[in-house]
């Protein structure tokens, strides 16, 4: 896939709100997830894409509803992209929220070797 072709894909998936499909799909086996920040929760950098998906399954699970997504469209620079993402969704014991981030990713070979985050 080129690189056109894996953000739009992604971006797609993303909307769509199926992160796991999106990751065995798309990442490399190899791949790494950058957040902002360490939280009790999840650490700043994660390894790999059966530590990936065990981060995704955790979040989920926080999850005590999803409202919607929404995903801008994707802007590519070499090997690289990056899209907005908001998510409104409830957390689990807390009240309802959007939470926005900027989401940078990395590719090589056809497959997404890094994803940051920045919010």
């Amino acid at each position: 896939m080129t690189i056109e072709q894996i953000a739009t894909r992604l971006a797609e998936h993303c909307r769509n709100e199926k992160f796991t499909q999106a990751q065995t799909e798309l990442y490399a086996d190899d791949a790494v997830s950058i957040e902002p920040y360490a939280t009790p929760d999840f650490e700043k950098e994660t390894k790999g894409l059966p530590a990936l998906k065990e981060k995704d399954r955790k979040f989920n699970a926080m999850v005590e509803a999803r409202y919607g997504s929404t995903v801008s469209a994707p802007l590519i620079a070499g090997n690289s992209f990056c899209f907005t993402l908001t998510m409104d969704v409830k957390m689990k014991g807390k009240d309802r929220q959007k939470f926005s981030e900027l989401c940078v990713y990395t590719v090589k070979d056809g497959k997404i070797i890094a994803e940051q985050f920045f919010m």
